[in-house]
């Protein structure tokens, strides 16, 4: 993706070059304009060769991607706001260089006081920090088997408005839509005032904390153990009421069996039933649009005649390869 990330980062430039060349029409070229195409031509070139060194690995992508092959909607934020950060910086830094007159210089250095860009400062920690939080929260959720988590086959940009099942996701949402929307407003006071930090109202900033916040809380609550509630013997319509016996069908009822991400045959056909010291594989049932048999609540498959007769316990471990709880049940001959 290096090559598409560096059309798109010169296309910024060039976009960039355009409306000021535009703008600049009966106003005249100024030091600020040039200190902004600087910078940008700066920020895009770091790109580009970032992307280009890890061109193997997503590109200028890779530390966005998470451990589970899906664009990181945390890291992604929170990448976006440090190069904005990195963009007015480099801005100001570059009209300093350009100022000769002392109390211009002053006045850019006061550009850079904390009580000018205390909002934006604020905002730029927290979504870092909620990008390093969430990591932690995540590993060790999937750590303590609290969570499943199945790799999917590429990243995706629909990966930072959805889950991992591909549904749209709230906690996502709106953490993406509220910081995109304090993005723009944070640019536009930068061109307006390209002296100094944008000075990102206490209202919206707060707003943007909340949304982190709410995302927080969000993977806090998602995802659950696997759990096995109740197997009983599978029964046609007509068919006489018996026990459980080897080459009889069994219906495995729970929770959790199915992990998002997972509803795929290739992730769906590792899933295993441990029936006593026996692993069955799940067979699949195509319905249109997936799968009828496994679900995310039922499963059914035979008792293998090599299960010996007895008490046996039984067992589901799903493509994540979490363990549900053992249920024990009755074989007869």
């Amino acid at each position: 993706l290096w090559t598409r990330t560096a059309f798109l980062a010169w296309g910024a430039v060039v976009i960039l070059l355009l409306a000021q060349a535009l703008t600049a029409i009966g106003a005249g070229w100024s030091s600020a304009r040039t200190a902004g195409l600087l910078a940008a031509v700066a920020v895009a070139g770091a790109l580009t060769l970032a992307g280009f060194f890890h061109r193997a690995r997503g590109g200028a992508l890779a530390p966005m991607i998470g451990e589970d092959n899906r664009m990181s909607t945390s890291r992604t934020v929170a990448a976006c706001w440090v190069l904005f950060v990195a963009y007015a910086v480099l801005l100001l830094a570059g009209r300093l260089a350009a100022a000769s007159d002392p109390a211009e210089r002053d006045s850019l250095l006061a550009g850079l006081d904390l009580a000018r860009g205390a909002g934006v400062v604020t905002v730029l920690a927290v979504v870092c920090g909620i990008a390093v939080l969430v990591r932690r929260v995540v590993g060790l959720r999937v750590l303590g088997q609290r969570l499943q988590k199945v790799p999917a086959h590429r990243p995706r940009a629909a990966d930072l408005l959805t889950d991992d099942a591909g549904r749209g996701a709230f906690a996502d949402i709106q953490y993406v839509v509220i910081s995109a929307v304090a993005l723009v407003f944070a640019a536009v006071r930068l061109g307006r005032r390209p002296d100094q930090l944008p000075d990102l109202p206490w209202g919206l900033a707060v707003l943007v904390l909340i949304s982190a916040a709410t995302y927080l809380a969000g993977k806090y609550a998602e995802g659950g153990r696997p759990v096995v509630l109740s197997v009983v013997r599978a029964r046609e319509p007509g068919d006489l009421d018996g026990p459980i016996r080897t080459g009889d069908d069994i219906e495995i009822r729970g929770t959790g069996f199915v992990p998002p991400g997972a509803q795929g045959a290739d992730r769906l056909a590792r899933m295993v039933v441990r029936i006593g010291a026996v692993d069955v594989h799940v067979p699949l049932v195509p319905v249109p649009g997936g799968f009828r048999n496994p679900s995310d609540t039922v499963l059914t498959v035979p008792v293998p005649v090599e299960v010996e007769p007895g008490a046996v316990e039984v067992q589901v471990v799903t493509a994540a390869g979490l363990a549900t709880n053992r249920y024990p049940i009755e074989v007869t001959d």
